[in-house]
């Protein structure tokens, strides 16, 4: 079971990681064959992120209350049926739908995965179970960019969205067979309040952004967007304070690491969530390539973060959490700044070798983050701390590719993209992302030690004290 589960687990995370790294190679062509922009289809990329950020946060509860395994066959098949609606979207209009649509069944399928994973392995076995869940779910970035480019040169961008649908019924095949049957949990109270005011106040602010700029709508749309998600936000700071039970409890931030992280990686992830849509158009855009040519460069950026799993732990260790963090903010942020001065004169393999370094500092980065977030947040507590930092992750992407566009629409002026207008959107999101070092500034040296096992030099002096005390006493030394 340890090996079954999440092998069968893995395929849902297999396709959507898939889908977000496909996708990437193909703008260009896509919006050509709908009649739009490139750079209009950042509302595809931020519709799927809302979707996710929405619908997150209610996983758990409609697991409780209709049983997870029906449910994550229910969020597989609206993720497939979002794919094939992908594929034959004829507008902008239609292809955005269709991504919010996908979205919703995207943001069952990861949280479920690892709630029944967690609910069906003995805890001995959790480790290793999910390695093997995490594994197959790292593959699919490196596959993602070769093989979405290749099809979209050589056969056509429909093809991207249609892969998933025989690995998703295969899925759904081993889902039925191998997954046990799990009890729904005990019934909650559904904050109905909290989740209304949470879908327009993410939708409102991050669709707002990608409108400001849009030459398509007037600007007061814009306007209204935005204004409407921030009144949100303000009604729900109200609803909080009324409610025993919120949806997302921002009281919680309280706690020095956790409220570091969120932040930290908010900043953070403006920036590298805006690379999946930067890169592969200026590559296209600005040097010539084919999408097959930047499949090709940018999944090295996987490939990276693949490797970082055999010496996190060890890094952690050794400098902590604090340190690591902020060298690896520093050394992705310079990996996104030098973007902004490659020119197609810029030999290949550079490109290459500097893609592949940022994606293991990349990795590295939000494996140590989500492990100080939680490193002292109380047992009951988690759930809202789980909930929260795996909202952060869709709204921040957003927020990057609705500040990418912008900042590509006023530096072009109107007229078609130039080289120039891709370095300047490098500089301002590297500069956003340059900002998360802050929060990690202001920690502890010693923050997360109790799970990072790093020793600041004070609490090694102090354990050496104690351990020579122990000796001394005729007891064994101890650290």
């Amino acid at each position: 079971m340890k090996r079954i589960v999440p092998i069968t687990l893995a395929v849902a995370l297999f396709m959507e990681n898939m889908d977000a790294t496909v996708i990437a190679t193909s703008l260009p062509a896509i919006a050509a064959d709908i009649g739009t922009s490139p750079v209009a289809l950042k509302l595809a990329f931020t519709a799927y992120f809302v979707a996710l950020a929405i619908f997150i946060p209610v996983s758990s509860w409609v697991a409780d209350r209709y049983g997870a395994k029906r449910v994550f066959c229910f969020a597989i098949i609206v993720f497939l049926l979002g794919s094939v609606a992908c594929a034959f979207a004829g507008s902008l209009t239609e292809f955005v739908l269709a991504r919010f649509f996908k979205g919703m069944g995207g943001a069952m399928m990861t949280p479920l995965a690892r709630l029944i994973l967690f609910r069906s392995v003995p805890r001995s076995d959790l480790i290793g179970a999910m390695t093997w869940l995490t594994v197959p779910a790292l593959v699919a970035p490196t596959l993602g960019p070769p093989v979405g480019g290749f099809i979209t040169t050589f056969v056509s961008w429909h093809w991207i969205f249609l892969i998933n649908v025989p690995i998703g019924l295969a899925g759904l095949g081993l889902i039925v067979k191998c997954l046990p049957e799990l009890e729904p949990g005990p019934p909650r109270r559904l904050d109905v309040t909290g989740f209304v005011l949470l879908g327009l106040a993410f939708s409102g602010v991050i669709f707002g952004l990608s409108l400001v700029s849009l030459p398509v709508l007037p600007v007061w749309v814009a306007i209204v967007t935005g204004g409407t998600g921030i009144a949100a936000i303000i009604l729900y700071g109200f609803h909080v304070r009324r409610t025993d039970e919120p949806l997302l409890d921002p009281r919680i931030f309280r706690e020095p690491a956790f409220r570091a992280t969120i932040f930290g990686t908010a900043l953070f992830l403006i920036g590298v969530g805006a690379m999946p849509f930067l890169l592969p158009l200026m590559l296209q855009l600005g040097f010539g390539m084919t999408p097959f040519e930047t499949g090709l460069v940018t999944f090295m950026g996987a490939f990276g973060a693949m490797l970082t799993k055999f010496f996190t732990r060890q890094l952690y260790a050794g400098i902590g959490f604090r340190n690591a963090l902020m060298g690896a903010t520093i050394l992705s942020t310079l990996g996104m700044g030098v973007l902004g001065f490659v020119t197609p004169q810029t030999s290949t393999a550079l490109i290459v070798v500097l893609l592949f370094v940022t994606g293991l500092v990349r990795s590295a980065y939000f494996t140590g983050q989500h492990a100080l977030g939680l490193s002292q947040i109380a047992e009951d507590e988690a759930g809202q701390a789980t909930a929260i930092s795996t909202v952060t992750r869709p709204v921040a992407t957003a927020l990057g590719v609705a500040l990418a566009g912008f900042v590509l629409e006023v530096s072009a002026h109107g007229d078609a993209l130039s080289l120039g207008d891709f370095h300047v959107a490098f500089f301002v999101v590297s500069g956003v992302s340059a900002l998360a070092v802050v929060p990690f500034i202001l920690l502890p040296k010693d923050a997360g030690s109790v799970v990072s096992g790093h020793l600041s030099s004070r609490s090694r002096e102090e354990a050496l004290k104690r351990s020579r005390e122990r000796g001394n006493d005729g007891q064994s030394p101890r650290f």
